[in-house]
């Protein structure tokens, strides 16, 4: 007779949230067997409405009312509305507005990867937990939670950072300045010497402190063995080589595996497209990028769906429906041609061509480790851009041009926020919006399950988490959660 199997451990759950650190609200359900996560239900526990509000107003309202739906993402949301109305208008932008609009953008993103990695992600290291570490009494020291010597340096240099956006766009969050037409605040060659000082500031707070190297010198690491080889040469220099050492300790390249495929938008870096790992023999590719792919599952959300099929964004509905059966979240979930993606910096640095993240994620795919790695080295080669397109500015040449928008149409606008793909599908009947649906890059990302069963990207990251004795809140379940840094408000908005 075969041998009997024997029987599977029973699940426990634990409920661990709601977060802090973490923009808006969130809390994940985990089955854990066996000292690990089995399954897990990614929840939006707060819904806002935005999409709903926008309806039967004037199109552009639109600009004024999404900047609205996150604080510390403002301008990607303009950006994205602006595209739409732009995209329903036929209106080109002058280049000056594009480059202004460009820099505000890239300010913005790289003010955000600053704020994860010293305010969100890396404090968890100085908790007691890694007590027992021989890095812990140096991870406090830069990182606590409100007291690490490096992370009030980086509020110092955020803060200046995000004068770029003040100056270009008039203030920061919820500039009014992005247009259809460009950029409304003209910039002279004054102020253009005055933003070169602020890029000027940040690089070298990033030459000093980030990676205590020239810039250049980062984004010339071609393979993870060139990698180590850098920080073994000063090992106690930079946090990105603290980072590394802990990684390294913490099993960081193992945990948190995603889907596998990347959503890229596309911006003045990274060329738009779906980066899928599996494919040619392992080294992954790069995919062109169908909009018209992209459906919103309501299966588990809650959703009214009178039993129709996942839809298009363009013909999409927001219509709450809290007593569901079955829903867990009020996330929708966006699928490309029914399959989940991840989107982010790695999505971006893998499109790109990056050859340090392209190399790292052949070897352990989408990790905490390659999430946050990625976001570090885009700080790096992001801001030589930004002095390139400064250089780029003729302060005398126009920043605006005007739109006019029909009575009927439909416009798409696209974006690369911080945490990925950004998009906002706009509808217009006699004037007035008809329809506007919002898919963010943590809708992506935190996204429930579909009607087929299919986890979102999170939600397949989280399954094989360890989860130790005793632990109601896991810290490698959140050293995953934080490696994809959610923004709830914009996901639910």
């Amino acid at each position: 007779m075969p041998p009997r199997s024997s029987p599977q451990a029973p699940a426990t759950r634990l409920v661990v949230g709601p977060f802090n650190r973490v923009e808006g609200d969130l809390e994940v359900r985990l089955d854990v067997r066996d000292g690990a996560v089995a399954e897990a239900r990614v929840v939006a526990p707060m819904y806002r409405g935005f999409e709903n509000l926008l309806e039967g107003r004037d199109p552009h309202d639109a600009l004024v009312i999404v900047p609205r739906i996150c604080g510390i993402c403002s301008v990607s949301q303009s950006v994205a509305a602006a595209r739409a109305l732009a995209d329903a208008a036929g209106t080109v932008a002058p280049p000056n507005g594009r480059i202004a609009t460009d820099l505000m953008l890239a300010a913005e993103n790289l003010a955000d990867h600053l704020t994860h990695f010293y305010l969100f992600f890396m404090p968890d290291f100085a908790r007691q937990a890694y007590a027992r570490q021989p890095w812990f009494a140096e991870a406090r020291r830069r990182f606590e939670a409100g007291a690490g010597e490096q992370s009030r340096a980086a509020i110092a240099a955020r803060q200046r950072w995000l004068q770029i956006v003040g100056t270009l766009g008039g203030k920061w969050p919820h500039t009014h300045g992005v247009m259809p037409g460009g950029s409304t605040r003209a910039i002279d060659g004054a102020e253009r010497l005055r933003l070169l000082s602020l890029l000027r500031e940040f690089r070298a707070f990033l030459e000093r402190h980030t990676f205590a190297a020239p810039l250049d010198e980062v984004a010339a690491l071609a393979d993870e063995s060139a990698l180590f080889a850098w920080q073994a040469q000063a090992p106690e220099r930079g946090d990105l080589r603290l980072f590394l050492a802990i990684a390294a300790a913490a099993g960081l390249d193992r945990l948190g595996r995603g889907p596998g495929r990347y959503l890229v938008h596309g911006n003045a870096g990274a060329p738009a497209g779906v980066w899928d790992e599996t494919l040619d023999q392992g080294a992954g590719a790069l995919l062109p990028l169908d909009l018209s792919g992209i459906t919103e599952d309501i299966s588990h959300a809650w959703m009214a769906d009178d039993g129709v099929p996942p839809r298009h964004p363009s013909a999409g509905a927001t219509r709450p429906d809290a007593d569901k059966a079955g829903a867990y979240t009020w996330n929708k979930a966006p699928r490309l041609r029914g399959r989940a993606c991840e989107t982010g910096a790695i999505a971006r640095r893998l499109a790109a061509g990056q050859p340090l993240v392209r190399a790292a994620v052949r070897r352990c795919g989408g990790t905490v480790y390659t999430r946050v790695l990625a976001r570090l080295l885009e700080l790096a080669e992001v801001l030589p851009q930004m002095e390139r397109w400064l250089a780029e500015l003729q302060p005398r040449e126009p920043f605006c041009a005007s739109d006019a928008l029909p009575d009927g149409g439909q416009g798409v606008g696209l974006a690369e926020a911080a945490r990925g793909a950004l998009g906002h599908w706009l509808r217009i009947e006699r004037g007035r919006i008809a329809g506007y649906q919002i898919i963010a890059p943590t809708s992506w990302n935190f996204s429930p399950r579909d009607a087929a069963g299919q986890p979102g990207p999170l939600e397949q990251a989280l399954a094989g988490t360890p989860v130790g004795d005793g632990e109601k809140t896991p810290v490698a379940v959140q050293h995953v959660v934080r490696s994809f840094d959610p923004c709830m408000v914009c996901t639910v908005h």
